[in-house]
């Protein structure tokens, strides 16, 4: 029998608030997280993109001094979002063998990676950090969540690029079907704001060049995108069943209905343009818990802002839907935090559960003129998504030709 699986804890830290309801109500206000980059190592480098959508809040004013100097800015970011989404469930009372969690990276800890070889060049194999291993592996920010929650039923990690969090997501409503713990975090992060990655994405063409307005820069389904805007923080959830919730009275956002998994198997970087896998993982994410494709009335887009990318989702969602796809509201989040990678996911899969816990639909900002070629539904001010039986899908696609799709379901208002 499938048990019902239920958000009950929300937490991030972003380039538009430094928890989950600061980002939304920045979401909802029209907010950019994009901003110049300060560093020094811009003008060094001389780098072609000089912005991104760096966190809004620092984790040096929210974490101790010990914690960032023991972890890579990934697993900081991690700690900040873990926290306050376990602080938001209630604390639940379990024990550590019946808590699990199921994070996600889509790169790790590249700038404790790179700093260490810095140093090994420039000052020698003595000076390297004896923590730089466990700070820069890709399992570190689950590992530091599942610590400082003391999680004894397992840590997992999953690497599937920019799906990755989304993933993770699908991996917790397994693991809380299965049986193997009673209550999950899911969740994931990203701090890959660096030199290397920004010259990498940038030789690639994928980055926005619009470094005269980098509020601007982030623009899905625009006939001027010129690429996307590189994010940075952490998102996670608190996932349980319904029965466990109900059982110690915990506020339920959502329910997660479930998700899907499937690959492309086209090209490393580039999204199969007929969108047929990953439309093959929104369909199967909704019908595989028994939902009707009717019943979907919101959509969180994967939309990073790129030419290519944008139309193959758009046709990936038209195959699913087919006309109905014009009656359905599609919200673009990364307009307004810029893409967080491994992170996208868990944080987009926030603002959709947020949509329907508070059945609103938030804005896609950017949108000057829209490309002909994506005749969607964009919704570009908070749009009431009215009551009834109301469903909602989050999709999040990766280098490597990663589709990870997940679904979730408004709770009935009472009353």
């Amino acid at each position: 029998m499938t048990k019902k699986i239920v958000i009950t804890g929300i937490g991030a830290t972003t380039p538009i608030g430094g928890t989950a309801r600061d980002s939304w109500k920045a979401l909802l206000a029209g907010e950019s997280g994009a901003r110049t980059i300060e560093q020094e190592w811009v003008g060094k480098y001389d780098l072609p993109v000089t912005f991104a959508a760096s966190a809004k809040v620092a984790p040096a004013d929210v974490l101790e001094r010990h914690e960032l100097k023991r972890l890579d800015p990934s697993s900081q970011f991690a700690l900040i979002a873990g926290r306050e989404a376990w602080a938001d469930a209630g604390a639940p009372e379990v024990a550590p063998e019946r808590l699990a969690i199921d994070w996600a990276t889509g790169i790790g800890g590249v700038w404790t990676l790179l700093d260490a070889w810095d140093t090994l060049r420039e000052r020698g194999p003595r000076r390297v950090l004896p923590m730089t291993v466990p700070m820069l592996m890709p399992n570190g920010p689950g590992a530091a969540v599942g610590m400082d929650l003391h999680a004894r039923a397992g840590i997992r990690t999953v690497v599937s690029a920019c799906a990755s969090s989304t993933e993770s997501l699908v991996n917790a409503w397994e693991h809380l079907q299965d049986g193997v713990a009673d209550v999950v975090i899911a969740g994931g992060s990203e701090a890959a704001i660096h030199p290397v990655t920004i010259a990498s994405f940038s030789s690639m063409q994928a980055l926005s060049r619009r470094n005269d307005d980098p509020a601007i820069a982030s623009r899905p389904y625009d006939v001027g995108r010129d690429g996307f805007v590189m994010g940075e923080g952490a998102a996670a959830l608190v996932l349980e069943t319904e029965e466990h919730a109900k059982a110690r009275g915990a506020r339920i956002y959502a329910e997660l209905l479930g998700g899907a998994i499937t690959s492309d198997a086209y090209h490393i970087t580039a999204p199969d343009p007929e969108g047929s896998a990953a439309a093959r993982a929104m369909k199967a994410a909704i019908e595989g818990a028994g939902a009707s494709l009717g019943d979907v009335r919101h959509v969180n887009a994967h939309a990073t802002s790129t030419p290519v990318g944008d139309v193959a989702e758009y046709n990936a969602l038209r195959r699913v839907f087919g006309d109905a796809l014009d009656g359905i509201a599609v919200t673009a989040t990364k307009a307004s935090t810029g893409h967080l990678l491994g992170g996208a996911g868990a944080i987009e899969s926030i603002f959709t559960v947020l949509a329907l816990h508070e059945r609103t639909a938030p804005p896609t900002i950017n949108l000057d003129e829209q490309d002909p070629e994506i005749p969607l539904d964009v919704v570009t001010s908070p749009r009431d998504l009215g009551e009834g039986d109301l469903i909602a899908i989050s999709n999040s696609f990766g280098f490597g030709g990663h589709n990870a799709v997940a679904a979730f379901r408004a709770v009935r208002r009472s009353g």
